[in-house]
C-alpha cells in the first residue's frame, strides 16, 4: 500500500522555488524527511494535507488526491505543527478533547480517547494543568496527542524534537516509533537532525533545495562498508599510538584513510583502514600487539545519511569550478581564420 505518492510536484513562489518535480513513493511505517531548513520539508506536508496548491504535479495520501479530497484527507491524517501553537489557559485534557470534537468523534468517546492517548504519551498525570505553565518537552507531547486522539492511519510530524534535550528528544523519538510499532500508525516525520532519523527510521527521504537526493530504505543508508574503524590507545613507548600504528600498517601494506574523527578519552584519533578481507583483522591486531598498545575497537563502519549531502555538495562544488575554470580560460573562436592572399611578407 502506498501512503504518499507524489509525482513532480512543484511549488514555487515570487522569489523562491520551495518544491521541484519531486517524486515519491512512501509506503506504511516510520518515514524520515531530512533536510536543511528551507528545503521544502514545511511546504510539503502542507501541500499533503490541501492546505496549499501545488504550482504543478501530483500528489495522493492514503489514496486520494491533495487537490480534490483535502477534507477527507484531514480526517484521516494526524498532524503535529512545528511551531508552538497551543493555547496557555487551558489544560492538557480541555485542549486534545476539544481537538478530538474537531475530527468528529462524539463526546464520551473523545474524552476516552483523550485519557487514553495522553497516558501512551507520558501526561495522564499532569493532564488537568494550564498547558503554559508546562515545559517544552511537555507541550511537544500535547501536539503529539491532539495529532493521534482521533486515531489516524497517518500522521505527518514536523520537527518534533525542537527545542528538547537529549533526553527529551530520546523520549520522543521513542514515543514516535511506538506509534507506529503499537498501533500501526504510520508517521512521516521531519527532522535536520540526521542522527535521530537513522536509529528511528524504517525509510529516509532525503531533499535539497526543494529536490529529491535520494529515497531508500534506512538499511541501504546504513550498510556496512569495507572501512574499518581502529582506535587504540597510547602507550608508555609510542606515546602516540595513533601515528605509530599508522606507520607499521603502512609499511606492512596496508591502505588507509583519512579521518580526523576523534576517539575516546585516553586514545587518539580514529584510523581508518580498507579491508581487503580476513588477513586485514589479523595484521591490525597483531600489529597492535607488537606495538604494545591497547585495542580499544576494531569495527566495520556503516554509511551514515549526513554523507548523500557532502557527496552532492562535492559534486556541486566540483560543477562550479569547472564553470569558473570554463568562464576564466579563453575560448577559441568557432570561426575560421583565414590568411588574405597577398598579405604576407612573402606573397603568400
Amino acid at each position: 500500500m502506498t501512503v504518499i505518492a507524489t509525482e513532480s510536484l512543484s511549488k514555487r513562489y515570487p522569489r523562491v522555488t520551495a518544491l521541484d518535480r519531486l517524486s515519491l513513493d512512501i509506503g506504511p511505517g516510520v518515514t524520515g524527511l531530512v533536510g536543511a531548513n528551507g528545503a521544502g520539508k514545511s511546504t510539503l506536508i502542507k501541500i499533503l494535507l490541501g492546505l496549499s496548491p501545488a504550482t504543478e504535479g501530483r500528489a495522493a495520501v492514503l489514496g486520494l488526491d491533495v487537490a480534490t479530497h483535502g477534507s477527507a484527507i484531514r480526517e484521516r491524517v494526524g498532524y503535529m505543527p512545528e511551531h508552538d501553537c497551543l493555547p496557555p489557559d487551558v489544560s492538557a485534557t480541555e485542549f486534545v478533547v476539544h481537538m478530538a470534537r474537531m475530527s468528529g468523534l462524539p463526546p464520551e468517546a473523545a474524552r476516552e480517547r483523550t485519557a487514553d492517548t495522553l497516558r501512551h504519551v507520558g501526561l495522564y498525570e499532569e493532564r488537568y494543568r494550564p498547558i503554559g505553565g508546562y515545559s517544552t518537552g511537555m507541550k511537544q507531547r500535547v501536539k503529539l496527542a491532539q495529532a493521534l486522539v482521533h486515531d489516524p492511519q497517518l500522521v505527518l510530524l514536523d520537527e518534533p524534537t525542537n527545542g528538547l534535550d537529549p533526553v527529551g528528544r530520546d523520549e520522543m523519538l521513542g514515543l514516535i516509533r511506538r506509534v507506529w510499532t503499537d498501533f500501526g500508525i504510520s508517521v512521516l516525520v521531519t527532522s535536520h537532525l540526521l542522527g535521530e532519523l537513522e536509529r528511528t527510521c524504517d525509510h529516509v527521504v532525503v531533499v535539497d533545495g526543494g529536490k529529491l537526493l535520494r529515497s531508500s530504505s534506512t538499511s541501504d543508508f546504513t550498510q556496512t562498508t569495507t572501512t574499518l574503524a581502529v582506535e587504540v590507545t597510547d602507550s608508555d613507548t609510542h606515546p602516540d599510538g595513533t601515528a605509530a600504528l599508522r606507520r607499521a600498517l603502512a609499511l606492512a601494506g596496508v591502505t588507509l584513510h583519512d579521518s580526523d574523527e576523534q576517539g575516546l578519552p585516553g586514545a587518539g584519533h580514529i584510523l581508518l583502514v580498507e579491508a581487503t578481507g580476513e588477513a586485514t583483522y589479523d595484521t591490525v591486531r597483531d600489529t597492535v600487539a607488537q606495538l604494545g598498545l591497547g585495542l580499544v575497537r576494531m569495527e566495520q563502519r556503516r554509511h551514515h545519511i549526513a554523507e548523500v549531502f557532502r557527496d552532492h555538495d562535492r559534486g556541486r562544488l566540483a560543477q562550479q569550478q569547472d564553470a569558473a575554470a570554463w568562464q576564466t580560460t579563453p575560448q577559441q573562436s568557432a570561426q575560421p581564420h583565414y590568411v588574405q592572399k597577398g598579405a604576407g611578407t612573402d606573397g603568400a
